[in-house]
């Protein structure tokens, strides 16, 4: 049989196609089970609102620094935010600080991975130290995820917040000049710094702008719609893993 190469593709392109789709596919099925294990009050609510912050974050970082910086942001986010947001949606207050220590300690490691990965593990580590310090005392200074938390069919955002948002920026952008300068990377590294920094700042910003809307889409929206979300979210996921047999079949090559 003949074949007729239609285009390339890189590996790494598709190999993060499916990813993705493999991601689609377990969001899509929370959001059909939340209906069948209680709703807002079953226990997915925390899981369910951890994989949509953290792919919140994995999308925003990956689209800035890239895939694996992104999915090792994304995945940290989403643990310590499902337990951070279910407690502010009850009223409850804040963690103890040993546990708020702990949660920069998870987002730090998140940090170290996607920087090490990039800039090697000397550089890594150094910005996951940083950046694990940084959000200690941030929440030292009380700003945390949960801070001003609301639920309101509107987007806002409150001058408080923004300034975390500028705060972050300058904080994660000085992180990574200094993990350059221990590293002894040069200027490409250097850069990365004001990137994860402009990046840091623009994603809270967002993110604190968006989660009034999306606490209240989670409150207020019937279960049985949340199923057909997930069901659509399943199918896109589904779709997008399945393009590695179309291209296949099609005789496309990869790079």
């Amino acid at each position: 049989m003949t074949s007729y190469p239609l285009d390339t593709i890189g590996r790494h392109q598709l190999a993060a196609i499916s990813l993705i789709g493999s991601l689609f596919d377990v969001m899509g099925a929370l959001y059909l089970a939340y209906d069948i294990l209680g709703g807002k009050n079953g226990p997915l609510r925390a899981l369910t609102r951890g994989v949509t912050y953290g792919i919140f974050f994995g999308v925003g970082y990956g689209l800035a620094l890239g895939l694996p910086f992104g999915i090792a942001a994304g995945v940290a986010h989403g643990i310590t935010l499902a337990f951070e947001l279910t407690r502010a949606s009850r009223m409850q207050g804040r963690f103890r600080f040993r546990y708020e220590i702990l949660f920069s300690v998870i987002r730090g490691i998140g940090f170290a991975v996607g920087a090490a990965w990039i800039h090697g593990w000397e550089f890594g580590v150094v910005f996951g130290v940083l950046g694990t310090a940084g959000q200690i005392a941030g929440y030292r200074m009380g700003m945390f995820p949960g801070m001003q938390y609301t639920s309101a069919r509107s987007l806002r955002i409150t001058p408080r917040q923004i300034l975390q948002a500028i705060i972050r920026t300058a904080g994660y952008g000085f992180a990574g000049y200094l993990s350059a300068a221990i590293a002894h990377h040069q200027m490409h590294a250097l850069m990365f710094g004001e990137y994860v920094g402009l990046a840091t700042g623009m994603v809270t910003a967002i993110f604190n702008f968006v989660t009034p809307y999306v606490e209240w889409l989670s409150d207020n929206m019937p279960d049985r719609r949340m199923g057909v979300i997930g069901v659509v979210l399943i199918l896109i996921g589904f779709g997008m893993q399945s393009i590695q047999y179309w291209l296949a079949l099609f005789d496309v090559q990869l790079q």
